[in-house]
């Protein structure tokens, strides 16, 4: 296709596959994959004499408007003493995906699903991601069950996991739930709809929140990451708009931390390996200590996530408007997070920024392979079967699932780079307010608003410190590489 034929939709989706191709994923399904997802005539159906069956509780699910590869549900149930149990029921994708099989090579290689601006590259095919191992709405499926017992206090007294068949009776959106829990939204109309439904979401909503108290008085960082959504106008790019987590995001992310913290010990208990997901201790504390002086605080001069905590706290209470700003600078500089494996009898670091030490990826399988690999062994557990990995191969799979992470979050950002400087374009030559989000020798970086995007500084960036606010001229935009240039005014 030339380049006067090419949409920016059609552009975008080249940039992605080419950038998927140099980040060693695999952009496509193999004709064996392929072979293999058709093949499937129905779900699994599971039909064994320990399977509870679970269709009759008010399953919901919660993701965003336009996901189709639903991983989980929940449900809650108030109990006589104060405490709350609340279940997570989460897809077994094992149950159709087997070890060695041609999906679940792609799965291996890739580790990930991978969402770009103009294409998601999904970790499994749509016949089963988005259809067999996805918990549609009105749709009974298999799913392993957390089964958890928090208490009025938000600490976890009891806790299970075993299998279940599941219905999803209704299947809602982060915008409309987190625009009602918080006030500024009607309820939604599939919610009012359905009695009953309205209590049982504000009961979900309750136990979070405890969660998240208590989980926050252990040091767990209040960071506030805000994603940019492409809009297009028919397959031309039209606007990069702002997303922000609302009430109803962390309401399943406090949810799904519990049933990973749950998983986590589940299997340690059962002395099985685990792939756990840690944040180390930040190496570049130092830099971190100068952000709190430069909003006139201080840090201790040793890490501590509690009194990170209660910094950020301050600092969201204190200037709102420029706390993503801070938190994307803080997000930096704690580095990434990585899977390593946990042997019995042995203990790994656990994770700085939510504070809490047993930890796995388990609530995911569709999207991330760290999830599937934890099914497996947890699985094995239920079924007194042999772990299908032994600790050397899933040594080599968490490092290698932390790589592909990695990767997968270089295209992501290379296309969402690229997808700016396509909307920024036509704007060569005009003038932005900007804020200072990156300050170092390799280079020093701006972001501005309406739209909401990052470019690099290339002239006037001396003195300047991260979080500092600036006038800047956009100079130039290259869309191949996500090149945008500012300078100083």
């Amino acid at each position: 296709m030339s380049l006067l034929n090419k949409t920016g939709m059609d552009w975008l989706r080249q940039i992605a596959r080419r950038a998927m191709a140099g980040r060693q994923l695999l952009p496509d399904f193999s004709t064996a994959a392929q072979a293999q997802a058709g093949a499937f005539a129905a779900p699994a159906d599971g039909r064994s004499a320990s399977l509870r069956d679970l269709c009759a509780l008010p399953w919901v699910s919660i993701d965003n408007v336009d996901s189709r590869d639903l991983d989980q549900l929940s449900v809650a149930e108030q109990l006589a003493d104060g405490a709350t149990r609340v279940l997570v029921a989460i897809a077994d994708v094992d149950a159709l995906v087997d070890i060695g099989s041609p999906i679940d090579d792609h799965a291996r290689i890739n580790t990930t699903s991978v969402y770009t601006a103009a294409l998601i590259f999904p970790m499994l095919p749509e016949r089963l991601s988005t259809d067999l191992t996805s918990l549609a709405e009105g749709q009974e499926r298999i799913a392993l069950i957390v089964d958890i017992v928090v208490q009025a206090d938000g600490t976890l007294r009891e806790s299970a996991i075993y299998h279940g068949r599941v219905r999803n009776l209704a299947k809602l959106d982060y915008p409309a739930v987190g625009g009602w829990l918080a006030g500024t939204l009607p309820v939604p109309a599939k919610i009012a709809r359905m009695p009953g439904l309205e209590a049982q979401l504000r009961l979900q909503d309750g136990v979070a929140q405890c969660l998240r108290t208590i989980r926050h008085a252990h040091g767990a960082l209040g960071l506030e990451s805000m994603e940019v959504r492409p809009v297009f106008t028919g397959a031309e790019l039209s606007d990069l708009q702002p997303e922000r987590k609302n009430r109803a995001h962390e309401l399943i992310e406090d949810l799904m931390i519990a049933a990973n913290t749950v998983t986590a010990k589940f299997l340690a208990v059962h002395k099985v390996p685990s792939v756990r997901r840690v944040l180390r201790t930040p190496q570049r504390w130092s830099r971190i200590m100068a952000l709190a002086a430069a909003a006139g605080e201080s840090l201790p001069g040793t890490p501590s996530a509690i009194a990170l905590s209660a910094f950020l706290m301050r600092r969201r209470a204190a200037d709102p408007d420029a706390f993503t700003d801070l938190s994307l600078c803080v997000i930096k500089l704690l580095g990434r997070g990585e899977y390593v494996v946990e042997m019995s009898g042995e203990q790994v670091e656990g994770h700085f920024g939510l504070a809490i030490h047993d930890y796995t990826h388990s609530t995911a399988p569709n999207r991330r392979f760290p999830d599937l690999l934890t099914q497996r062994l947890l699985k094995a557990v239920l079924s007194a079967g042999k772990a299908p990995y032994g600790g050397d191969e899933l040594r080599l799979l968490a490092a290698h699932c932390t790589a592909q992470e990695d990767n997968a979050a270089k295209v992501e950002r290379q296309v969402a780079k690229s997808a700016a400087a396509m909307l920024l374009s036509s704007r060569v030559g005009r003038h932005f307010a900007g804020s200072v989000t990156g300050a170092a020798d390799k280079g020093t970086w701006v972001r501005i608003s309406q739209p909401t995007i990052e470019g690099r500084l290339m002239k006037g960036f001396d003195g300047l410190q991260v979080g500092d606010r600036v006038n800047v001229k956009l100079t130039r935009v290259d869309i191949e590489r996500g090149y945008i240039d500012f300078i100083r005014i």
